[in-house]
Order: C-alpha cells, then sequence, then structure tokens
C-alpha cells in the first residue's frame, strides 16, 4: 500500500457533547517525520470512554469541545514519516496510546506514565481512535506477529495495566493473588497474573457472567459477592492466613476494604480501580499493624512488548471477551451497549474499517 493510494478523506465518529456521537468526514492525516499513519482495524471500547460518554468528565479532564474517543487500539502501517525507521508501510501493529515528553524526570526515570505533559487518546483535549486513519509517533508503535489478532493487540491496553500492576506490588510465582471486580479490566489482569505464574488467583464480583470469563482468562477461585461472603472464603482458602497480595480493580470503596482485609501480615495492596469519589474510610491501625505496602496504579509504562509477548504465547484466551463488535458508523451504539448492558457485556469492540 503505497503512499499515493491514501484516500484525502476518512470517517470519523465524534462525540459533539456527552452521550451524542455523529460521523464526520475528516482529513486523513499527514505523519510528521517521526510519525507513522495507522490505519485503524480495532478499538475496544474502554470504561473511561463510557465514562466520558455518560459524564462529559473524568476527575480534572473534562470534554469541553467536540472529542474523538477510543484509546484501545491496533492496525496496519498505511505511510511513514521521513524520518522512521523501526516500522514500514504494512506492517501490523499496537498502539500505546499515550505520547509522552520523553525529557522529564519522570520519563528519565522510566515512570512515563507520570509524564506531565503526555498527551493520551481520548483524554481531553486530545482526540482518540474511532477513526480510520490516525498517526502516532514512531516509539508508541509496536509490531505484532501475524498470528495475533487486531482485537488481541488493542487489549493489549487494558492488559498493560496488569503487567504495570504486577510489576508494581512485586507480584511472584508460586503466591496467591486476590482481585476484586472483574470488569474488563480485572479480567485482562486475571491474564496478567496467570503470565507471572501466580499459583491462586481468587476473584470477587457481583455478575456470573464475569465471573465465567475469570475462570477462562485464568482465575482460580470465584467468589459472587451477591451471596457470598469474600472475606470468609479467602481466609479459608489461605488456611485462615490471607493473600500475599490483592488488588482493587472496580474502583469501589467496599471492594477497596475488603480487597485490604483479605491480605496476609506483611501483604502488598494495589489500587488499580478509580472510585467515584476521593475519600474512602480505611482502617489505619490496620495498614500499620500488618505493614501493608499499598500501590498506587496509573495506566502502565514499558509494558507493550511484554504484553504483546504474552499475549502471543496461547496461552490466554483474549478473544472470548469480545461480546459485542461494531462499525465506525455504529460507535453511539456500540458506547451505549457498554454503558448499559453491564451484566452481559465483556468487551466491546468497534471495527473502524469494517470487520
Amino acid at each position: 500500500m503505497g503512499q499515493h493510494q491514501l484516500p484525502e478523506t476518512m470517517k470519523a465518529a465524534v462525540m459533539t457533547e456527552p452521550g451524542h456521537i455523529i460521523i464526520e468526514e475528516q482529513p486523513v492525516p499527514q505523519p510528521a517525520a517521526d510519525e507513522v499513519l495507522i490505519q485503524v482495524m480495532a478499538v475496544g471500547v474502554c470504561g473511561s470512554d463510557v465514562h466520558y460518554f455518560e459524564h462529559g468528565r473524568i476527575g480534572r479532564f473534562v470534554v469541553e469541545k467536540p472529542i474523538i474517543l477510543g484509546h484501545e487500539c491496533a492496525g496496519i502501517i498505511a505511510a511513514v514519516g521521513s524520518n522512521v525507521s523501526r516500522l514500514k508501510t504494512g506492517d501490523r501493529v499496537a498502539i500505546e496510546p499515550g505520547v509522552t515528553c520523553g525529557r522529564c524526570t519522570a520519563c528519565k526515570e522510566g515512570r512515563y506514565n507520570l509524564c506531565p505533559d503526555v498527551q493520551f487518546l481520548a483524554t481531553p483535549p486530545v482526540d482518540g481512535a474511532f477513526v480510520q486513519y490516525m498517526v502516532m509517533r514512531e516509539d508508541m508503535v509496536f509490531p505484532i506477529p501475524d498470528h495475533l489478532s487486531y482485537e488481541e493487540a488493542a487489549l493489549n491496553e487494558p492488559f498493560s495495566v496488569g503487567i504495570h500492576a504486577a510489576r508494581r506490588s512485586k507480584l511472584a510465582p508460586g503466591t496467591t493473588l486476590a482481585i476484586m471486580g472483574m470488569g474488563p479490566v480485572g479480567l485482562m489482569a486475571v491474564a496478567a497474573a496467570k503470565s507471572f505464574g501466580v499459583e491462586k488467583i481468587i476473584v470477587t464480583d457481583l455478575e456470573e457472567v464475569r465471573l465465567e470469563a475469570a475462570l477462562r482468562m485464568g482465575a482460580t477461585h470465584t467468589i459472587n459477592v451477591r451471596n457470598e461472603d469474600a472475606l470468609a472464603v479467602i481466609r479459608e482458602l489461605t488456611n485462615g492466613v490471607g493473600v500475599d497480595t490483592a488488588w482493587e480493580t472496580a474502583g469501589n470503596p467496599k471492594a477497596l476494604q475488603s480487597a485490604l482485609y483479605s491480605l496476609r501480615r506483611g501483604g502488598k495492596l494495589a489500587i488499580v480501580g478509580l472510585p467515584a469519589q476521593d475519600e474512602i474510610a480505611l482502617n489505619v491501625p490496620f495498614i500499620a499493624d500488618n505493614e501493608v505496602d499499598i500501590y498506587g496504579i496509573f495506566r502502565y509504562a514499558n509494558t507493550y512488548p511484554a504484553g504483546i509477548e504474552f499475549l502471543s504465547s496461547g496461552q490466554h484466551d483474549v478473544m472470548s471477551l469480545i461480546t459485542d463488535r461494531y462499525s465506525l458508523e455504529e460507535t453511539q451504539q456500540a458506547m451505549e451497549r457498554a454503558l448499559h448492558n453491564k451484566s452481559g457485556s465483556l468487551k466491546v469492540m468497534v471495527y473502524p474499517n469494517g470487520m
């Protein structure tokens, strides 16, 4: 596919205001010297996309003008900038959605997820991936093997959160882990924990469909908190000791408290989910007395190559998480599906260039 065959215009799904997405014709962007142009083949709908669609804001990030959502994405290189050396036209790629400055202290420490100047897809005011073509700086784009689907490559984004949580909380083979909340990030976190060789992965949720999916991802025990006492079951499964590590991925205050109390003495707690409120009561004497390590998890850094390798290994059935498929023209329906069908849909996928 040469540079000259590219169309001049493309379709983009633009959210003009919260809850309302229209399809617009836009010019196909031109890659700068250090950028590549990507034909977008698959985009996963993420919880944050749904949140912007429903509420128009997440914390300090507010939708003030029309925006294109979508940040879990993969595609094909359609054109390359003059200085691009690592990638070529026709390469199949996964796209890491946050372009960082590379110069600040956080970037230089290798913790570039904390870069204050990051341009993150679909985080206002930056447009995202519900488009047929997009440009991205070369260093944020990663080749994928032929046998890895675009959908799996797009899911490397939420998978990366799990890898980052695993590294931050020093997850080790043969240990026990509890994960509270089996939304898409929680489910991919199970797959990540499995990649790290965790022996017991105990998960909780309210929805049976998500607990069943967790077993497919590698969970060893599921707890439906509607009718079971999570802490009692976890104590039973760990001979009364508690788990080595707990991750909260739901953004739910009760789940966070439950995650804390599920730990053994000297255990580790990773906070992945963002709750709606800022303040949550946590038992401070419990934290001090048990020397609990607490890790905040914000996105990920340096996870994409490892994620692609793990997902390419064939030990994760992440394709089974895709429950709903939509064309770019149906982005409005895709967002509504993800918003309203929590008990049935796991991962909603949009195909900007056809399925």
